[in-house]
């Protein structure tokens, strides 16, 4: 059954991620995007954080679940909220995930 993500869960992880570079939890589709430094880094979804894969992100978590954040979504690494609770690893996992994305391309303007 999907839960909606509860507002203090988002709070909570955002606060853990201080260390991480600047961090937005944006609304999207009823759930929210975490992004670092102005990249969409990671789901919150269900109550639960799933982070986008890189190379240098799935080398510091090991083995690890990975799950779909959504219905029809590739499955990307669920973070155990066991290990929310240490704000050094998890503000280091989102800051290098974040810095082996693209940065978002610009947004074109409106054309009359």
């Amino acid at each position: 059954m999907n839960v909606a993500t509860r507002k203090s869960i988002v709070n909570f992880i955002t606060e853990q991620l201080a260390g991480a570079g600047t961090i937005q939890a944006k609304p999207m589709f009823g759930e929210y995007g975490l992004y670092c430094d102005g990249k969409l880094t990671a789901l919150i979804c269900d109550d639960q954080l799933f982070v986008k894969p890189t190379p240098s992100g799935e080398a510091l978590v090991g083995d690890i679940a990975w799950a779909s954040p959504y219905p029809g979504a590739k499955p990307i690494m669920l973070i155990p909220g066991d290990r929310w609770d240490d704000p050094e690893w998890l503000s280091n996992l989102i800051k290098i995930t974040s810095s082996q994305l693209l940065a978002p391309k610009p947004k074109r303007g409106k054309s009359k």
